[in-house]
Parts: C-alpha cells; structure tokens; sequence
C-alpha cells in the first residue's frame, strides 16, 4: 500500500482539483444535468488531470536537488529517493500520452487547449518560474486554459468575466504561497527558489490586496450582467471565502501553501458549500 501511495503522491491527485476550473462553462450555461455533456466533460477532466501529473513530475525531476533543501518538498517520492527517475520518466510519458489520446478524441479545439497546457506547465518549470511576477502570471494562464478548456470541450461560448475570475482567483493563490513561502522558509527562502528573494512580505500583501480587489470587482460585474442577477446575494459567501484565505495566508498557515487542505477549515468549507447550493438554485430555477 505504502509503494502505491508513493506514486499517487508524485502525481500529486491531491492536486486535481485545480482542475475542477474545467466544470465552469457546463455548470454557467446551465447544463449540468445533461447526460452527455457530463460525461464529456468527466472524459476531458481526466485528460487535463493527466497531462497536470505530467507536469508535476517534469517539475519534480528538475528540481529534485532544491527540493531536498525544503523542510515539506523534501518529502516528495524523487527528493526523497522512495522513486526512482527511471521509473518517474515512464510515467510522465505514459500519462503525457493518454492524456493527448483522450484529448484528441473530444475534438481538436480542447487538444489544442491540453497541449497549451503542457507547453505553458513545461516552460514554467524550466525557467518561467524563476523570472519575478512571470512565474505567478504563468500559473494563473494555466487556470484559465483550464476554464477555456471545459468550454471547447463541450463547444459553448463563456463569458469573459469566468476567464477573469479563475484568473484573479489563482492569481491571488499564487502570490499567497509565494507570501507564506517567504514566512516559513525566512533568509533560507532563495535557496529553494531563487525568485522569492524578490517577494518580500510587504511587496506580496500588496500584490495579494490588488488581486483580491480586482477578483471581487469581475466576480461583482459578473453577478450584474450576467442573466443571474441574483448571483449578486452570493458575494456575502465569495467574500468571505477570499477573506479567510487572507487571513490564513497572512498567519501562513500551511493551507496557504497547499490550497487542497482548504478542506480541512471549516468555515471555508461551509461557505463554498452554501455558494454552490445558492448559485445552483439561481442558475436552474431561472
């Protein structure tokens, strides 16, 4: 049991739910309950899922001599020497291409969006992630591709404000692991990755401010305009989601660096909960 959940953790599947982003256009346009486009789309989450695990690895093979200098990244399968690389290669090959199988076969518009990923998630590792300000951009285009994706898979047009949302979303969860990287790591913090030297505890608050406000703002204009106008009783819930995150953030708790134990508080839990119920109501009873 104990060699399996090696490999689990070095797909890092704790991880796919940035992958629920690709949910957005069938719940939006109302069409979570058609059979077919659900399962469609059940298809395309395991493709993007794939190709992330894909990324993971690549990631983890790079940067397996820096990650043995980290007190939680030391932990993971190839830091640790509990996989080996040869094995870890075959892997990422396999899943590099069952994911492009899978893709290909939804249509060619949602293969692009899966090999856009591959190729932003490929470059971000090799030297995206260590140009200041790029290295959280880059991540927060991944959620967005993920967004697009889910939208092409299905073939229905979004509005742009579900772009911007994700967007501003990942971009703030971005800035707040790079926030409490700093936190937990102090002077050492540039050792592990030489690109937080430049996120220092004051800059990031700031960054983390703007994108909280410009997350509130598109979710906002989005509730107005939308044909849901009374998505706009469901901000009392997102803000205080957003505004709990910032706190944790800012008491760099360990859920900041690692948004899927977000699971294990549960006032955000509770919120995001009620959020689905509400929004699920307004949308399908319209």
């Amino acid at each position: 049991m104990k060699y399996y959940k090696n490999y689990i953790n070095l797909i890092r599947t704790r991880q796919w739910y940035k992958n629920f982003v690709i949910f957005l256009g069938i719940f939006f346009v109302g069409d979570l309950f058609n059979i077919e486009k659900i399962l469609l789309i059940l298809v395309s989450f395991f493709s993007l899922a794939f190709i992330s695990s894909c990324g993971y690895i690549i990631n983890d093979l790079i940067d397996y001599k820096k990650d043995r200098l980290h007190p939680e990244k030391k932990k993971r399968p190839i830091a640790s020497g509990k996989i080996s690389k040869f094995k870890a290669v075959f892997l990422a090959i396999f899943l590099l291409i069952s994911s492009f199988l899978i893709a290909i076969k939804v249509n060619n518009l949602f293969f692009l969006s899966v090999l856009s990923l591959f190729i932003i998630t490929t470059l971000y590792t090799l030297f995206l992630k260590n140009i200041f300000l790029v290295d959280v951009l880059a991540i927060a285009s991944l959620f967005v591709i993920r967004a697009i994706a889910g939208a092409v898979a299905i073939e229905v047009t979004i509005s742009h404000w579900l772009i911007l949302i994700p967007f501003f979303l990942s971009l703030f969860l971005s800035i707040g692991k790079r926030h409490t990287d700093v936190i937990l790591l102090k002077e050492k913090a540039s050792l592990t990755r030489e690109v937080l030297k430049y996120y220092n505890l004051d800059f990031s608050n700031s960054l983390m401010v703007i994108t909280t406000t410009m997350f509130i703002i598109s979710y906002t204009f989005y509730s107005f305009l939308s044909g849901f106008k009374s998505l706009i009783f469901t901000l009392p819930l997102a803000l205080y989601t957003i505004f709990r995150f910032f706190f944790l953030i800012k008491c760099g708790s360990i859920i900041a660096r690692n948004p899927e134990k977000v699971i294990n508080d549960k006032g955000i839990m509770l919120a995001i909960a009620l959020w689905c119920i509400v929004t699920t109501i307004i949308i399908y009873t319209h």
